[in-house]
């Protein structure tokens, strides 16, 4: 089983190209699987799991309050183990195939009216050092529709400017190009000024947004920025740096954006995931 597990590792991080957290993520739902067959002595591991083991684990997992979105990440998980040993010849069948998938609810993304977009980037303090570059950051969350992540880890060697567009190194390594807005392109020219007065220590030159200390900054530093503007700016919903990606998204299908030209911006894999912005917009209007 040892052996398995760790083939299975390197599969979905080299083959499929899942980044660190998803491979940890399927693993910890296998693991599930792994539990349920030693509490319930199954009497043979789980690579040699018939459709009836799968379906009284189904039943052991899911009997209690587990959400459906819940159900649906442990079922991928265990449908992905499953194919894997029936392409890598561990077994000539896959006793998954018949097990359903639940019907996940429709949850809808919170999102911002185009005012309180205005609101939140207007209350940030430009008095003050690290005015200009939340501004800056403001605008590119919501005027790039950046993930948090990419925004912290964003380089200046993949920013081109004369061309307006961001290289931007998405989730499972999946890259993809990105409009620079003219309001964020402007105030990161006001952010470039500030950015060359700081003291970037060794090895921070490349990023595009740093603290004042010259380092990297900290997707829990943007969280902490952008609440406070929320406060700032009298905005009652709860809101994060996704709030802003989820906005841009639902504000451009709003105004006749082509979904496939969202889904390339936002780095959807799936359509599906995109069109999840066409309910937004249905329930504004």
């Amino acid at each position: 089983m040892k052996d398995i597990r760790k083939d299975y590792h390197i599969y979905l991080k080299l083959e499929r190209g899942l980044s660190e957290n998803s491979v940890l993520a399927y693993e910890q739902d296998l693991q599930k699987l792994v539990d349920y067959f030693n509490e319930a002595q199954v009497g043979h591991p789980i690579e040699d799991a018939t459709y009836e083991d799968l379906e009284a684990f189904v039943y052991n997992q899911f009997s209690g309050k587990t959400a459906a979105r819940s159900q649906a990440r442990i079922l991928s998980g265990i449908h992905s183990f499953y194919r894997f040993l029936l392409y890598h010849n561990y077994r000539d069948d896959d006793p998954s195939e018949l097990i359903e998938m639940p019907r996940k609810e429709l949850h809808l993304p919170n999102t911002l009216t185009l005012e309180e977009v205005n609101k939140l980037v207007e209350a940030v303090d430009l008095s003050k050092a690290e005015g200009h570059r939340n501004r800056a950051m403001m605008e590119m969350l919501y005027g790039s529709g950046l993930r948090v992540s990419e925004l912290v880890n964003l380089k200046l060697s993949d920013m081109y400017r004369t061309e307006h567009y961001m290289l931007i190194h998405g989730k499972g390594s999946k890259e993809r190009l990105v409009p620079i807005s003219p309001e964020a392109d402007k105030w990161f020219d006001f952010w470039w000024e500030d950015r060359a007065r700081l003291t970037i220590q060794s090895g921070q030159e490349d990023y595009a947004f740093l603290n004042r200390r010259g380092h990297q900054l900290t997707r829990a530093m943007i969280f902490t920025v952008i609440r406070r503007l929320a406060t700032k700016a009298g905005i009652q919903k709860t809101i994060s740096p996704h709030t802003l990606r989820h906005s841009f998204a639902a504000h451009l299908v709003e105004n006749g954006a082509d979904i496939h030209a969202i889904q390339e911006m936002l780095g959807h894999a799936s359509l599906s995931t995109t069109q999840i912005y066409t309910h937004v917009s249905a329930q504004r209007l």
